[in-house]
């Protein structure tokens, strides 16, 4: 809610629509509960992922980050009314670096946004930082050339021309093109639809490094 009564209250209605519509939270959120170590959440937007994960009493450090500065700054403002602990927010390029991190990691609804090279790079960089237990856990439309694949291009068009999202899609990954990265860094990707009652072609990738010893 905004700070002030009649404050603008687009991050409200998002945060309601998208918990309340998107099978998003719960997918990652069962995803990343048998993980270890701490999460860096690649693209965290408003950070909603850290709000749902200490709400399953989920307590494990969070770092989220962004290129959008506004959004980290509006992120920031409701993990502080939250009160939520462990939980930090940074204004990053992705695409051009990564924190030093080792534990799991969350990249949702990021890797279209990124031309081909930069999405095989990103992968790579975010398997590098998962510790051994822990989880690489992608939301990601697959290019299979469905009619849920053309309904997703068309509405992440209509995200960017609105202003939701300050970058265009540049590529739509196919499965093969996100496998490989991650099975390269020693990861076992499994890829299940995360539909959900959408008309989204939305795939969730859950990628582990196996425990030592």
């Amino acid at each position: 809610m905004p700070a002030q009564r009649f404050g603008n209250r687009r991050d409200y209605y998002y945060s309601r629509g998208k918990l309340g519509s998107d099978p998003l939270y719960p997918g990652v959120l069962a995803a990343l509960l048998p993980a270890r170590g701490a999460l860096l959440d690649i693209g965290c937007g408003l950070g909603l992922l850290a709000h749902v994960l200490r709400q399953a009493d989920q307590q494990r450090p969070y770092l989220g980050v962004d290129i959008d500065a506004d959004k980290i700054a509006r992120a920031r403002r409701a993990a502080a009314r939250a009160a939520l602990a462990e939980t930090r927010f940074d204004t990053l390029d992705a695409s051009a670096t990564l924190p030093a991190h080792h534990g799991s990691v969350a990249l949702l609804d990021v890797l279209q946004y990124l031309p081909a090279e930069a999405q095989a790079g990103l992968l790579q960089a975010a398997a590098a930082r998962v510790a051994p237990g822990g989880r690489l856990v992608i939301r990601t439309t697959l290019a299979d050339n469905s009619g849920r694949d053309r309904t997703t291009r068309i509405t992440d068009m209509l995200a960017h021309l609105v202003g939701w999202m300050g970058t265009r899609p540049r590529h739509y990954p196919d499965a093969a093109s996100v496998r490989a990265p991650l099975e390269a860094a020693g990861l076992q990707p499994q890829m299940t639809p995360l539909y959900g009652n959408t008309p989204f072609n939305n795939w969730l990738v859950c990628a582990e490094r196996a425990a030592a010893g």
